[in-house]
């Protein structure tokens, strides 16, 4: 799942090996930023997404002890309730953006958020066949959010070697905070177990109990 990025269409259809869908909180952002200029055309569009989202809030998320069955159950019922309440509102923005492109400048905000839509329609409305697909990629974008705010710092990752080392810590970083770890909590005692213990790896899930 990603944004609008033509990198990732491009791979697609080279035969990456995945199927691309789209992400509808990038959409929504579209519409919020075209909304000061055009409130009475985007305010419809950003209510409508919301019913998105309101329909997904209806089920129950597996925790992540949840068993591949309980996540099988959940994924079934978000698609049931998707092809009940989600696909009605999905084509009643549909219709909203042929409204929209027949009655607005294409490179006004609003016909910038409307042809951007459209473009990636197909990847917009998969989640509606597959209780799997979330709607948006949110949750990846705040595990990089360490990344892009410090990018700054990292420019020793010009370099293979600062690549390498990078690498390493920000997997072990998002692994700890999968495995219930403070980062640097982790970072110190594996550290010392190091020091106390020559030649010992200590990775975070060996932590979690």
């Amino acid at each position: 799942m990603a944004d609008g990025y033509s990198a990732y269409e491009k791979l697609a259809k080279e035969g990456g090996g995945f199927a691309l869908v789209h992400c509808w909180a990038h959409v929504r952002r579209k519409f919020v930023e075209a909304e000061p200029f055009f409130p009475e055309e985007s305010g419809p569009m950003i209510a409508l997404i919301g019913k998105l989202y309101a329909v997904e809030r209806k089920v129950p998320r597996a925790g992540p002890e949840a068993s591949e069955q309980a996540r099988q159950d959940e994924a079934a019922l978000r698609l049931t309730l998707r092809h009940e309440r989600s696909r009605p509102v999905v084509r009643e923005i549909q219709n909203l953006l042929m409204e929209l492109k027949g009655s607005i400048l294409p490179q006004s905000s609003l016909g910038k958020a409307v042809a951007y839509t459209m473009h990636l329609w197909t990847g917009l409305t998969a989640f509606l066949n597959n209780g799997v697909v979330p709607l948006d990629n949110n949750p990846a974008e705040r595990a990089l959010r360490g990344v892009v705010v410090g990018r700054k710092n990292h420019y020793g990752s010009k370099s293979l070697r600062g690549t390498q080392v990078a690498a390493l810590f920000y997997t072990l970083f998002e692994t700890a905070k999968l495995c219930g770890e403070e980062p640097k909590a982790y970072v110190r005692r594996a550290a010392l177990n190091a020091i106390c213990n020559p030649g010992t790896v200590t990775l975070p899930e060996a932590l979690k109990d």
